[in-house]
Parts: structure tokens; sequence; C-alpha cells
């Protein structure tokens, strides 16, 4: 009897971004995308969320090789994690993309120190041998160029992971999604199709990413001063229609935002972005040439803590300085979650006296995610025998689910799943399977792995009620107070309003070490148990705050 096919989503279900897909046949393993996430507003001090790997590191031997869809961060952001956890065990497997996605992925991967990676720019259609499987990467429209599907075939039939995709029917570079291998694929007979959820609850078609250029050009007609776009840096198309615009108004182009520069770099070096001769300008310039005549392409459309633009709205970027007359345009929506940063950097631009254009004023966006009518396509291209939602929210899940049954798929061959939760096959049927560990990896500077909840719930208690540190010197002889109590405070809201508190919490601490003391309570660690659950008392009842309260015995 044959093996059974599993298919184990470590990200990507039940949530926005962070994908990666591990599909398993006789013991054997390739990987789908290895994404990351941004943390949430409550994640305080966190860089990057990403994908709990454990499975991976301890399966390192068996993984044939990696395929990546595309090159967006939520799609290959997690990988030098992934390849500093894995090789620690087991040489590296092989990674396969597109032109574009195998040079950001170099890039990022020399800027984290990882050398002698087996990466190979796979062409779509081109078949790779990868254990028992069989692999094929399918062309497929997105917002960044070289996207594809992914076709893994073994003995039991194809599984079919989509990707980001749309069918855009007239892209900027003229290459659409390949139907025609879809519907062959269908044909041939796919087992699995895993596809991308992220706008079912959208009723119709995406617009074309080509409608956005005119409407940029237009937009920019309108303004009289500098005009400031802000769009995702790996928007590869975006940012050739933004120069397009520029040069037709004779405006001159200066990008702002290391990644924004180093994709444009990329581009170019690729043939996928065309920048006429003499627009492009260091963004130390644009004040050599009338307001008129200036275009800044930007990062920081989601409003990132250090991106350029945020930094703009906080009047803290060394080379661009907003001020009355610039028109800042997001060319972009916001990614669910990032909504009140977003919202928070335009309340700022405008304080600063500019003007902002969204995507709600004049059509400048167009999503990289086909509509509702499109997933309908994709099933009826691929005549799949199961579908597995991916790629979005439980929401979005559910309603992939219930437009799969719409187009005719069986309502017990649709899986809702979630992350951990594998999906297993065999000439049988299918049905889920015990889960395995997922959850989440929280990157912390240069560590990761190692901020657990309690940790981020300290980081909340000093955003919202601030820290006490309590210092109380006793007697190593009897546990008595020696020395008057030192109180220690930083952040705590309505302090000054509360007159004598210090003096009244200094006699709260006296009086909590006298009670031990009688108690013959000696060892330190129940001391400061005892101090900071009465300090934490206190406070509570005449301020109503919950501060971090950290108690300091020392014993003299």
């Amino acid at each position: 009897m044959t093996s059974a096919l599993r298919i184990l989503p470590l990200g990507g279900l039940g949530e926005i971004g962070k994908n990666m897909t591990v599909v398993e046949y006789g013991d054997r393993i390739v990987v789908v995308d290895t994404g990351l996430s941004f943390p949430a507003p409550d994640q305080l001090g966190i860089d990057l969320v990403l994908p709990d790997f454990a499975y991976l590191r301890e399966r390192a031997a068996d993984i044939e090789a990696v395929f990546l869809t595309h090159g967006h961060e939520d799609h290959v952001g997690a990988l030098p994690f992934v390849l500093r956890e894995i090789g620690e065990t087991a040489p590296l497997p092989p990674i396969h993309g597109g032109a574009l996605t195998v040079a950001m992925v170099r890039s990022k991967l020399d800027e984290h120190r990882i050398r002698d990676v087996p990466i190979y720019e796979t062409q779509p259609g081109e078949a790779v041998t990868a254990g028992p499987f069989e692999v094929e990467m399918v062309k497929m429209a997105h917002s960044i160029p070289d996207s594809c599907a992914v076709a893994i075939t073994c003995e039991l039939g194809t599984t079919l992971v989509t990707g980001d995709y749309k069918f855009d029917q007239t892209p900027v570079d003229g290459v659409p999604a390949d139907v025609s291998r879809l519907a062959e694929l269908g044909g041939e007979g796919v087992l699995l199709l895993c596809g991308d959820s992220t706008n079912v609850d959208r009723p119709g078609i995406s617009e074309s990413e080509s409608s956005v250029g005119p409407h940029l050009e237009q937009v920019f007609g309108r303004c009289e001063g500098r005009i400031v776009v802000t769009s995702f840096a790996s928007n590869i198309h975006r940012v050739q229609q933004v120069i397009d615009a520029a040069a037709a108004l004779g405006r001159k182009v200066a990008l702002v935002g290391r990644s924004m520069r180093k994709n444009v770099n990329i581009g170019r070096d690729l043939g996928h972005i065309e920048v006429p001769d003499g627009i492009l300008v260091n963004p130390r310039e644009i004040d050599d040439f009338p307001d008129h005549r200036v275009v800044v392409i930007s990062t920081g459309s989601q409003g990132e803590p250090l991106s350029a633009l945020r930094r703009m709205s906080h009047a803290d970027h060394p080379q661009v300085e907003l001020r009355e007359g610039d028109t800042v345009i997001f060319s972009a929506t916001s990614i669910p979650g990032n909504e009140r940063a977003v919202n928070e950097t335009i309340d700022r631009i405008y304080q600063l006296g500019a003007d902002v254009i969204t995507a709600r004023d004049a059509p400048i966006h167009a999503s990289g995610h086909g509509y509702a009518e499109e997933l309908k396509l994709m099933i009826n291209l691929t005549h799949p025998r199961y579908v597995m939602p991916v790629h979005g929210d439980h929401r979005r899940l559910r309603l992939h689910g219930q437009l799969a049954e719409a187009v005719g798929i069986e309502s017990a061959c649709v899986f809702r799943g979630e992350n951990g939760l594998p999906l297993e096959i065999t000439e049988r049927g299918a049905r889920f399977g015990e889960p395995e560990q997922a959850g989440m990896i929280f990157v912390d500077g240069v560590d990761f792995g190692d901020i657990e909840d309690v940790a981020l719930r300290d980081r909340r208690m000093l955003s919202a009620d601030g820290i006490f540190i309590v210092v109380a010197t006793i007697s190593a002889q009897d546990g008595r107070s020696v020395a008057p109590p030192e109180v220690i405070f930083r952040g705590v809201p309505f302090l000054e309003q509360a007159d004598g508190f210090l003096d009244d919490i200094r006699d709260a601490v006296e009086e909590s070490l006298t009670r031990s003391a009688t108690e013959e309570v000696r060892e330190i660690s129940l001391l400061q148990d005892h101090l900071h659950d009465d300090v934490a008392k206190y406070v509570y009842e005449r301020l109503k705050r919950r501060p971090l309260v950290l108690p300091v015995v020392v014993e003299v």
C-alpha cells in the first residue's frame, strides 16, 4: 500500500501572513514558502513574528527542497531563520524560485551572513525532482514579477499550492498567469488545491495592475508641489508605473528607504524596471529642483515604525522634510492589523501641513490577490478532488470553503484547516491527522525564539502603567528593616496628583517587612513575593493602576 500524503500548514491559516506549508510523502519533505508576519500593537518590542518551525528542525534531514512562490516577506521573510536552524543538524536543502525571488532571497541571506546556500533559479514549466516528488513552478500573476504556483506530484497525485495570485489579463509585464497549464494540470488530475483566500470576500474580478498607472498620472497632474508616493518596496510593477507617471510629467524621482533602493536595483538588473536616463536623483538633491518637478518614492505604506515615511511624518527623516504644499499618496491598502499605524502616520502628515491621497480618494491601488470570481475560475480550471483554503483568517477560510462547494466541490472534500493540523490523504480518502506543534516565534532584535507570553505581558504593563522599583534593606539577623526603603518609579500615570503617595508607599513597605519578620519569613525570594503583592495591592487601591512592581531585598 502506498504511503499517506501529508500536508502540514505551519503558518498562514487563521491569520494574515507567515505562510508556510510542509508537503510530506514517504517520510520525505518539500516546503512551500517560509514567510513571516509583523507584530500586533500589543506585542511590544517584537520586530518580527515567524512560524514555529520546530517540526522542520526535528526533521531537517528529511527535507528534500524548499520552493518559494514569490518574493514577498510573508512568503520568504523567515527563510534565514529557518536555514540557520535546520543547518545545525543537516545539510541545507536546495532553494528554488523565480528569478526575482531568488535575487531577493540572495540579498536577504547576505544581510544575515548566511553563505553557501544552494539556490536555484527555476523557470515556470521546468520539472524538478525532489525525492519522491516531481515539482513544477507554474507562472501566476501577482503584484510582484516571477510569481508562481507550485505543483507537487507524487504517486498519489498532484498538490497545487497557488501562492498569491490573480487572473490579470493585462499585467504590467505583459505575462499573465499560465491558464492553459493550470487547465492541463486539471485534466491530468489535481488531487488537492491549496488556494489563496485573501480576497474571497470581494465579489467580481480584481482590477488590473496596469489600470493604476493612468490614474497615478492624473493625480500627479493635479499636484502643484512635491509628491511622495508610498507603496510596498517589493511591488516592482507599481514602482515602474510611478516612474512612468513622473517621467510623463517631467518630474525627477528620488528613492527613499533601504528596501526600496535595494529592490529597484534588483528589478533593474533583471529587466523588470526600466528607468529613463537622468530621471533618478539622490534624495539629498531634491531641494535643488522646483517642488513641481519632484517625486519621492518611499517605504512606509504600512506605518512601519522605522520606515522612511514614518520618520518623515515625525519630522525625523535626514533627507526629506514634509511641509505645506506636499502631497503624500498611499498607493497601497492597509494589511489587516496595520490600520492604526497607518492612520497615525496619515494624521501626523496632516499635522505637518501636507495633503494625503489614498485609494479611497482615487483608484491608485489594485490588489495583487484575485477576487471571488477568480477563485472560482481557479477551481474550475484545476478540477481538484480536495480543496484546502489557505492564506487567510478563519472567516476567509470558511468563505473560501463555501465558495468551493458553490462551484461543485463536495462538502466532504473541502477541508478547513488550521496551523499544525495535517491533512492526510490516502487512496481511501482524506482526513485530518494528529496535530503537530505550530505557533509563533518572536524575533526581538537579534534574538528569536525566547520571547514568552510573560515577557509580552510585562512590556504591556510597562507601556500602560509604568514601573515601581522598591529597594528594601534588612538585617540578616532578624529580617527587620535597617534603612528607609527606596522607591524608584518611571512612567506611572497620575502619580503627581497623589499627595504624599511616596511616603505612604514607603510605610507600606515597612509594614510588609515587619509582618514578614514577625512571621519569621527569611528566604529572600519569599520576602520579595510578599513585597510585590503588598505594594501592588496598595498602588491599585490608591491609583487604580497596575504598574510592574520589582522588589529588591538586600541583606546586611
